[in-house]
């Protein structure tokens, strides 16, 4: 269908890709992967005929069509959305105008004879409209539409009332409606939440047509793409399989690449060793002259850079209550718009959460309300014992100061650590050698991204909460990003669009809807299996009347599971309820003592505490009485909290377990 034959690009010194050729079936599904900066996005514009290849060429199979979604989006219209996305198939919509013509003509002629010939010409427009697919045209667009995350009452509003998230969906859609031969798709997932996300997949799969993607989501890549083509450095690798596979192949490539090389510096290190030792006898000249020319022959194997695994060493965190927050009867709005009228949460240590839920469903407001960023109407949130917490948002990436260098942004936050220690952190997150010199203005979003996940991370804080951490990262630096919060020991709540992200990290799923949410103790494959357990949800039915549409299958397998989950609940909670209660009045009598202890030590400060000799000495013997029953509580507070994650942990190993066995 299209053939790329040994085009090569650069940017001035910049060599992007050399000779590169590579084929295009018709139903190829090719993953586009690389660094950022790689030269992606320019290879699209090179298909598209928008970039001219400083060599080589491309031949198309004539008359194919190759539809691009590009990452920028124009300004939008007052056209409403329906009639902006089926405005895309001109032809049919043209022959949809000229009917509506014909029939207002047909209204206002008196003439029976024109009105005969109206009616003839209507007759023959509506055959060839039928013949253009123009009556499916809506139906198609209102299921893309749907698929993508739009309401029914979304399809009158005017683009312009759209924010660029959504506009980029309804690019999106007039991109499927169109169905060209050849689909580029440049970060199509951007602005999809997982269930969009999870629809388009699927719509991908059914596609008549090829497909080439450009995407950081992996799990998006693994189940989308049948190939991959990795732009690297002076050469692209073109690979049959998904992205894990891919990585795999690349593995073992990387080890026999690294063996071939080790022996080939040996050999190289065998004979500079004898071209050293007989160059200047002339017995050996001829010999020695043979090995330097074979030497000079000799191309050198070179190793391919990859991701590998960081091992983090971040500050230790001091430990923090069993209950490290709790939301109680809060309500928010903005304006009309009712986001939580009586929303009831308790996060507890350890708990490492992931929110989902639609755009706009309210997990940017949840987390902005955890994080104490956010006002709100009514109710209580309560902070549990020793608890600190960070937040980290796009925003952090404008609070970067531009003229700072990487190394001295990371020293602001952590001024006590050694130059050695901070250039090891960020080492981890992909700043090399004299990349730490680099000022701040000069990195790209990714980059910036990285070093301000770094500054959040080297402070000793023990609940981090995060929005869309992965954005403006390439895959490397999700997996370096992994690695991190993988290595965090405090309390995590984070949202993100990633799902292998979400995988690797969340034990514990927080679904938002409707002004509720909705808590799942499990990780992320463990939820999809019980969501796909729930009766299917029809679109304009309740939640009773979408229940009976379950089969009796799933209604009895839900049984099941609830009275297992039901049983070991209570069995744990047996257990676990006096340890939570003694822990609930420790931290409680550790709070008042602090206090009191505050109140004596403010009085050491004060000199004319000292002028009363029997005073000074009561509340040094107090000091210590406080200090030592701190200390004793505490331990007994440790105690009892490592006996509670302990058990908590046993429950949910127990749990999974008799869960896959009733699966």
């Amino acid at each position: 269908m299209l053939s790329i034959f040994n085009i090569s690009k650069s940017y001035g010194s910049q060599q992007l890709f050399s000779n590169i050729s590579f084929n295009i079936g018709a139903r190829d599904r090719i993953a586009v992967i690389g660094a950022n900066g790689a030269g992606k996005t320019t290879l699209f514009e090179i298909i598209l005929g928008n970039i001219t290849p400083d060599e080589g060429q491309i031949s198309k199979r004539q008359g194919i069509s190759v539809g691009c979604l590009q990452q920028e989006i124009t300004p939008s219209s007052v056209i409403p959305l329906l009639d902006a996305v089926t405005d895309v198939a001109t032809g049919a919509m043209k022959l949809k105008h000229a009917i509506e013509v014909v029939r207002q003509e047909m209204e206002e002629e008196k003439d029976t004879n024109k009105t005969a010939e109206l009616l003839q010409e209507m007759g023959e427009l509506q055959y060839r409209f039928e013949a253009a697919g123009g009556y499916s045209i809506e139906y198609e667009a209102k299921i893309v539409l749907s698929g993508l995350g739009f309401k029914t009452s979304d399809y009158k509003r005017p683009m312009n009332e759209f924010s660029g998230g959504w506009l980029m969906r309804a690019e999106l859609a007039k991109l499927l409606l169109l169905n060209p031969d050849l689909l580029l798709l440049d970060e199509p997932t951007n602005h999809l939440d997982l269930e969009s996300c999870i629809w388009f997949e699927n719509y991908l799969k059914s596609y008549h047509g090829a497909i080439m993607v450009i995407s950081h989501d992996r799990e998006f890549l693994n189940n989308v793409a049948d190939s991959v083509l990795a732009i690297e450095p002076g050469r692209i690798i073109h690979h049959h399989g998904n992205y894990d596979s891919f990585i795999t192949a690349r593995q073992r490539g990387i080890e026999t690449s690294e063996a071939t090389a080790k022996r080939q510096k040996r050999k190289i290190q065998q004979e500079m060793r004898y071209i050293e030792r007989f160059r200047y006898k002339a017995t050996k000249a001829t010999q020695v002259q043979s090995r330097i020319k074979r030497m000079q022959k000799i191309q050198k194997v070179e190793v391919p850079r990859t991701s590998r695994k960081i091992h983090f060493s971040f500050p230790c965190i001091e430990r923090g209550g069993e209950e490290v927050i709790k939301l109680t009867h809060v309500a928010k709005a903005y304006r009309n718009n009712i986001v939580y009228k009586d929303l009831n949460l308790v996060l507890r240590r350890g708990d490492r959460v992931a929110l989902l839920g639609h755009n706009g469903a309210g997990k940017t407001t949840l987390l902005k309300i955890l994080a104490d960023v956010l006002p709100f109407e009514k109710g209580q949130r309560e902070l549990g014992y020793n608890i600190s917490t960070a937040y980290y948002t796009q925003h952090q990436l404008e609070l970067l100061s531009p003229e700072n260098s990487v190394l001295s942004e990371l020293r602001s936050v952590a001024p006590n650590d050694t130059e050695q220690r901070l250039r090891s952190i960020l080492g981890g997150f992909l700043f090399s050698g004299d990349d730490v010199a680099k000022t701040v203005s000069v990195l790209s979003g990714g980059e910036k991204s990285r070093l301000a996940i770094a500054k959040i991370l080297v402070q000793s804080t023990n609940f981090l909460l995060m929005d869309e951490p992965t954005n403006h990262l390439d895959i490397a630096s999700r997996e370096v990003l992994t690695d991190a919060l993988q290595a965090y020991q405090g309390t995590l709540c984070f949202i993100s669009h990633d799902r292998t992200l979400i995988r690797q990290i969340a034990n514990k799923i927080i679904m938002v809807a409707r002004g509720q949410v909705q808590i799942f103790p499990g990780d992320y494959d463990s939820y999809l299996y019980w969501k796909k357990s729930q009766p299917e949800i029809i679109p304009g039915t309740d939640q009773k009347s979408a229940i009976k549409t379950g089969s009796k299958d799933n209604k009895e397998e839900l049984r099941r599971r609830k009275a297992t989950e039901g049983e070991l609940r209570n069995k744990y909670y047996r257990i676990l309820s006096p340890i939570q209660r003694k822990t609930s009045k420790i931290e409680a009598r550790l709070s008042l003592l602090e206090e009191q202890l505050k109140e004596i030590e403010d009085t050491f400060s004060n000199s004319a505490h000292y002028e009363d000799r029997s005073n000074v000495v009561n509340n040094i013997d107090k000091h210590r009485g406080l200090k030592k029953e701190i200390d004793s509580l505490t331990e007994e507070w440790e105690r009892l909290s490592l006996e509670a994650d302990k058990i908590t942990g046993e429950f949910e190993e127990e749990k999974y377990m008799a869960l896959k066995r009733n699966a």
